[in-house]
């Protein structure tokens, strides 16, 4: 895998990101339900725009990709294909249990709707910078040790087990540790009337608002998402540049899924079952690699079934008011 590629993708995700808050998001706005559909469909649409780009660099091997040491193919372009769109699937799936922690966030710390979209979009941009760092040392544990596999894999068993159990109201930003460290460092204002995440006290001090500390615990809730999923997508490819790509083009629409979602969030009550069954399945793959191959074709079909499942269930069964 040539630098070069590295560099042009992270080039396009900073483009993207311009020209999302500085100029399709320039003035805050509290999104609607509809524009909110509408920026999730276009970054559906980026996300797959970019794996047809996966596909021919990979068949067509553009500077290296796809290629080996010894020049010979490690994979096939429809093979990479299926494992980013696997990858990018596996992501967005699991960002739907992170979307109602980013509620009780927003809820807890009275973030007005207008400013939502600025705090997603720097966490956000947070989440680049360390999911890529966990993604290269995922990466290179995997390939020093190959029982680290294993390890992710009960992991992920062990974390559909506790999904499973856990209450959805259990978060409690107060008494956080990372909100407490803030605390120490500087006051807090309680003002809400503007973006900004720092503000000046009549005594002269710099002080943090609540959106700051609303950024800071989605930050850190973002790198308990991050243990969950990206040992998931190893499952699928432990080929960094795939890795890391299908991660980041799930993210990325991660804030209008937000919003499209979080006026209806209690109607998709049984989603919770579908992310635990792909976590369970994710995790026995990872465990059984070495007995059974599950192609991943057969990964995706699995994945996509288990969420459309948990999306139909709920609307057969809505919570009763």
């Amino acid at each position: 895998m040539t630098i070069i590629f590295w560099v042009a993708f992270v080039a396009l995700i900073a483009a993207l990101l311009a020209l999302d808050l500085g100029v399709f998001h320039k003035k805050d706005s509290e999104p609607t339900t509809k524009s909110a559909l509408r920026w999730t469909l276009v970054w559906i649409c980026v996300g797959l725009i970019f794996g047809v780009f996966v596909y021919g660099a990979y068949t067509n091997h553009w500077l290296g990709i796809g290629l080996g040491i010894d020049g010979q193919a490690t994979i096939d372009g429809k093979t990479a294909l299926i494992n980013y769109l696997t990858g990018y699937v596996i992501e967005y799936s699991l960002s739907m249990d992170n979307i109602f922690v980013m509620a009780l966030i927003f809820g807890f710390f009275k973030i007005p709707s207008k400013y939502q979209h600025r705090v997603l979009f720097w966490g956000i941009l947070g989440a680049i910078f360390m999911r890529a760092a966990m993604i290269l040392a995922g990466t290179a544990l995997v390939r020093a040790f190959d029982w680290t596999l294993y390890v992710f894999g009960a992991f992920l068993v062990f974390t559909a087990v506790k999904m499973l159990f856990k209450k959805e109201d259990n978060i409690d930003p107060e008494h956080s540790w990372i909100v407490k460290l803030v605390h120490r460092f500087y006051p807090v204002s309680n003002d809400t009337s503007s973006n900004r995440f720092f503000v000046m006290m009549p005594d002269g001090r710099k002080a943090v608002t609540r959106m700051f500390l609303a950024l800071v615990f989605i930050e850190n809730t973002d790198v308990v998402f991050a243990v969950d999923s990206i040992p998931a997508i190893f499952a699928v490819t432990t080929d960094p540049f795939l890795v890391f790509t299908s991660n980041i083009f799930a993210i990325l629409g991660l804030r209008s899924l937000y919003f499209a979602l979080s006026a209806m969030l209690n109607k998709f009550h049984m989603l919770k079952f579908s992310l635990v069954a792909i976590l369970a399945f994710v995790g026995i793959k990872m465990l059984i690699v070495e007995l059974i191959h599950i192609p991943a074709p057969v990964s995706l079909g699995f994945i996509v079934v288990s969420l459309g499942g948990g999306i139909a269930a709920s609307l057969l069964r809505p919570v009763k008011e």
